[in-house]
Formats: structure tokens, sequence, C-alpha cells
């Protein structure tokens, strides 16, 4: 019984709040990509010292580096507060987006899917800052002797969502 009243009050919690469940392909997409990313960084995690490098070929290394900061490690040398205001910045973007989801049309899919690797790249951060107070960091570009700021799959599905967003098909005006 006591469940049935919990399905209850969370089915009626989630009608109330518009959560439509229309876009339950996209929350699959969405945890599928968390996983993915939250995998990924385990892997380093467990396998590689802070540091620690290994070239794969000569544009790509895997490097696994803890970023204090925020993106591109700005703000790297703050103490606590600087951790709990990137945690909470954090937690407020992912529910703004969240929330900016549930106000596009079901319609407007490359919007949707834009917003939806952002809401998954911001969740994957912010599950590193709160689990360890880092964001974990893996993937080392570089050419030519010019080396871009190592990064995970998360900052992948927020660029890749940024550039979905950036350039979006216009709809047709009826």
């Amino acid at each position: 019984m006591g469940l049935l009243v919990e399905f209850s009050t969370i089915s009626q919690f989630l009608k109330n709040y518009g959560l439509r469940m229309k876009y339950k392909g996209y929350y699959l997409l969405f945890l599928v990509l968390v996983l993915l990313d939250q995998f990924t960084k385990q892997i380093f995690i467990s396998s590689f010292d802070v540091g620690q490098s290994i070239i794969i070929n000569p544009y790509l290394s895997w490097t696994y580096l803890q970023n204090t900061g925020a993106a591109f490690s700005i703000l790297a040398d703050g103490g606590g507060i600087q951790k709990a205001f990137l945690l909470s910045v954090s937690v407020l973007v992912s529910v703004i987006i969240f929330l900016w989801i549930h106000k596009t049309s079901e319609y407007q899919r490359q919007k949707l899917f834009g917003q939806f690797l952002l809401l998954s790249g911001a969740v994957g951060n912010l599950i590193d800052r709160a689990q360890y107070g880092y964001v974990v960091d893996f993937i080392d570009m570089h050419v030519n002797g010019f080396y871009w700021p190592v990064f995970n799959l998360a900052d992948s599905f927020i660029f890749i969502g940024v550039l979905l967003l950036l350039f979006q098909r216009k709809q047709p005006s009826l």
C-alpha cells in the first residue's frame, strides 16, 4: 500500500511540473551518456596516477588530471569556498537546462538533442565535483606542439550540444 501511495505521489509530481514522457528517448540518451562519461573516468582513476600520460598517436594522449577549477582550470587555486561555489553553479546550471528543456517543443529535435547533450555533460561533471571535489580529465589532444587543454567526454557533450544549439536549423514559420 505504501509503495502504491509513493508511486502515485511521484506520478502526480511529474504531472504537476510538466515532466513529459515524450522526452523518454532523450532521457535514455542522457542516462547512457552520463554512464559512459562516468565509466571512462573510473577507468582513468583506477588505472592511472595523476599526471600519468600514455601517447596513443602523434595527436592524442591519455593524460589523467584532476581539474579543481572550472573550464580550462579557471579558479583552480581556490579553496573550499571555491569548490562549494563551483558545485553550486554546476547544480544551478543543470536545473536551468532541465527547466529549459521542458519549455522546448517536442518538434524542435535539434534543439532538444543539443539541450540533452548539454545536460549530460553538465551532470557528468557535476557528479565528479560532488564526489571528488574535482573533475576528472583525460583526453589530451595536440598538434605540432600546440596542446589543447585536457578534457573529458562530458566536456565533449557540452561542446557538441552548444554547437547544435548555435547552428539550429530555423523552423519554418506557419
